[in-house]
C-alpha cells in the first residue's frame, strides 16, 4: 500500500502504527515525525496540495481531513483515488478515527492498542479532580482574535483538561474582542502555539488587558492533534495546571 497523508495529526498516527514504508507523501505541516518531514515527499500544504505530486506518488489511499483540507481539491482526488475523508470533533470520533485508521491500513490490533491506551490515560486523569472546571477562552489567532467554539476537537480537549471553555455556545472558530470576553468573565486565557504562533509578548499585552485573568501559552499539537498525540495529553495537562497551581 502507498499512502499519502494530508492531515499532520495522522501523518504521526500512521508513523506509530509503524507504516514507515507504506507511507510516500505528507504535507509541508506534517513536521512529527521530524524524521519523515526530511524524507517523505511533501505535497503541499493542507489546503494547498500539489495535485501533480500526489498523481506522481500513485497513492492507493489518500487520508485527508473535512476541515483541515480543501473540499475542491479533495473531490478532484477523490474522483481517481480512493481518499478517506476524516472528520474529527469529539474525543471518541477521535478514538474511532484512530480504530477505523487500523483497519485501512492492516494494523487494527496496535490501532486499539493505542485507542485503550488513551481512553485510560484520560479517564484516569479525569478521576483525579477535586476541584471544579475552570472557566477558559482557547486562542487560535491574534488579528483578528479567534476562539474555539463548543462544536470542535479543542473544546472537548479543553473540557478533559478541566477547563471550561466560556465560548461553548459558538460554533466553530469565532471571532471575538476584548468587551466580549469580559463579558464572558473567562478566569483563564489559552494562548495556542498553532495555527497562530502565540508568543510571550502577546501573552503580555493580554495579561495587562485582562489583569485578573491568568494568561498562559500552551501546545497546541496537544489540545488539537487527534491522533496518537493524545497520548501525551494527561501528563501534558497535569503539568499545566500544576505550574498554574490550579
Amino acid at each position: 500500500m502507498r499512502i499519502v497523508s494530508l492531515v499532520p495529526s495522522i501523518t504521526e498516527l500512521l508513523y506509530d502504527l509503524q507504516l514507515h514504508e507504506e507511507v510516500v507523501g505528507i504535507t509541508k505541516f506534517c513536521v512529527r515525525p521530524h524524521s519523515w518531514y526530511k524524507s517523505k515527499v511533501r505535497v503541499g500544504g493542507t489546503k494547498t496540495v500539489d495535485l501533480d505530486k500526489v498523481v506522481a506518488l500513485d497513492p492507493d489511499l489518500i487520508i485527508a481531513n473535512r476541515e483541515e483540507n480543501d473540499r475542491q481539491q479533495i473531490e478532484k482526488l477523490s474522483s481517481r483515488y480512493d481518499v478517506w475523508i476524516t472528520n474529527v470533533h469529539t474525543i471518541s470520533s477521535a478514538l474511532d478515527m484512530i480504530r477505523a485508521c487500523g483497519e485501512r491500513t492492516n494494523r487494527a490490533d496496535l490501532a486499539q492498542e493505542i485507542a485503550d491506551s488513551i481512553s485510560e490515560e484520560l479517564r484516569s486523569y479525569r478521576a483525579d479532580f477535586t476541584i471544579a472546571d475552570v472557566p477558559s477562552a482557547y486562542f487560535i489567532w491574534r488579528e483578528p482574535l479567534m476562539v474555539a467554539g463548543g462544536d470542535t476537537f479543542i473544546h472537548h480537549m479543553m473540557q478533559q483538561a478541566g477547563f471550561d471553555n466560556v465560548y461553548v455556545h459558538h460554533d466553530r472558530y469565532p471571532e471575538t474582542d476584548y468587551e466580549q470576553l469580559r463579558s464572558l468573565s473567562p478566569q483563564v486565557l489559552l494562548l495556542s502555539s498553532e495555527p497562530f504562533p502565540f508568543k510571550e509578548q502577546h501573552r503580555d499585552t493580554l495579561q495587562r488587558a485582562f489583569p485578573e485573568a491568568r494568561v498562559v501559552l500552551v501546545d497546541g499539537e496537544i489540545f488539537s492533534w487527534y491522533g496518537s498525540r493524545m497520548l501525551q495529553a494527561p501528563a501534558y495537562f497535569r503539568q499545566l495546571r500544576t505550574d498554574m497551581g490550579l
